[in-house]
C-alpha cells in the first residue's frame, strides 16, 4: 500500500498556499493514502474489453437552436438611463486627448 507522509502533505500545501497544521497534515496525509489504495485497488481490474467511454450515460446536446429575435425598443432601453444622448447611453470620458 503506498503512503503518503506527513511532510508531503506540507510541502503540497505550501505550493497551493494552504495553512495546515500538523494534526490536519497526519489527517490528509492517512486520507490520501486510503484514496491512493482505492485507486491502485482500480488498476487490479481487467479492462481490456472495456470500451472508453467520456461519460458514464448518454449526453446530448441541449442548447436552443439559434434564432434572431428583436429586441426592445429604443426607448424602452433608455428610459432608466442616468445620462443619455441621441439615442444613446451616455458615459464619462475615460481617456484624455
Amino acid at each position: 500500500m503506498t503512503t503518503i507522509s506527513k511532510e508531503t502533505v506540507e510541502k503540497v500545501a505550501n505550493l497551493a498556499r494552504l495553512e495546515v497544521n500538523d494534526q490536519e497534515a497526519e489527517k490528509f496525509a492517512e486520507q490520501l493514502g486510503n484514496i491512493i489504495h482505492m485507486v491502485e485497488k482500480l488498476d487490479e481490474l481487467d479492462t481490456a474489453n472495456v470500451e472508453p467511454t467520456s461519460h458514464a450515460i448518454e449526453v446530448s446536446n441541449v442548447l436552443r437552436e439559434d434564432v434572431s429575435i428583436p429586441g426592445l425598443p429604443r426607448e424602452e432601453v433608455l428610459k432608466n438611463a442616468p445620462d443619455k444622448q441621441d439615442g444613446m447611453f451616455k458615459v464619462p470620458t475615460i481617456m484624455e486627448d
